[in-house]
């Protein structure tokens, strides 16, 4: 395992029931995040009776579920029908997504704003530039506790190095408010968990093929090498390949 101490929060990115169950028992992981899009590719069909079930399998950690209305007055009604999932509950594990625009390209900070000071707890998504993260900050402050979510590895695949990105982001979520925690979201590999961890991100966001990588932190170049050739080996015997 990673023999540096790890500040950052490590959340599971994913809807696949099974892997969610399984990996709420995983030391590491934190927290889980989900979206309609990732929803859609686990064959969810109920979307609702999906979230209520997943919620008791979770250990109690915090838990993304997004809304996907497009009419601000429906995503409103969706938010806080999300929220109410655990009313009663001692402490607040679910986080209400809700996209910074809608598909009209309509600002969601007035609504932002309306959720997070009537306590609703967000995570607010699709993030990716600096005056995104400014306006959703200062629209958050002062309400409930808050996701802020830039999506660094979709900006690395449009050719871009997110790393000055997020280290202004960082700075600006910590000396806003304490209750806003910046997530590093659309993680591309294990090396991206540490880029954020060293910048000061609190959460990263990771699907459960980078998780599974986190058992090669720490492991020499010559332990790697071993590991390869290996695999090599039991690949091509599996395959019956021959000469």
């Amino acid at each position: 395992m990673y023999k540096r101490k790890m500040n950052i929060k490590v959340f599971l990115d994913g809807a696949d029931r099974a892997s969610m169950i399984e990996m709420s028992g995983h030391p590491l992981i934190r927290g889980f995040t989900t979206n309609p899009s990732l929803m859609k590719k686990a064959g969810v069909k109920d979307y609702e009776s999906f979230c209520r079930e997943i919620l008791t399998q979770l250990k109690g950690k915090p838990v993304s579920f997004e809304v996907f209305a497009d009419d601000y007055s429906e995503m409103k009604r969706q938010a806080l029908k999300i929220a109410s999932w655990e009313s009663g509950s001692a402490a607040k594990t679910i986080y209400v997504k809700i996209p910074i625009i809608n598909s009209k390209g309509e600002s969601s900070i007035p609504l932002i704003r309306e959720l997070s000071q009537a306590g609703v707890q967000l995570n607010i998504t699709a993030l990716y530039t600096l005056k995104q993260v400014i306006d959703t900050c200062q629209a958050v402050k002062g309400g409930a506790k808050n996701l802020v979510s830039v999506f660094a590895g979709r900006i690395a695949d449009s050719g871009r190095d997110p790393i000055p990105l997020m280290q202004a982001c960082v700075e600006v979520a910590r000396s806003t408010d304490p209750n806003i925690e910046l997530l590093w979201a659309s993680t591309r590999e294990v090396f991206n968990i540490v880029q954020a961890d060293q910048i000061g991100c609190h959460v990263i966001t990771a699907p459960g093929d980078v998780v599974k990588k986190l058992q090669g932190f720490g492991k020499s170049g010559d332990e790697l090498t071993l590991d390869t050739v290996k695999t090599f080996k039991a690949d091509a015997e599996s395959a019956g390949f021959n000469l």
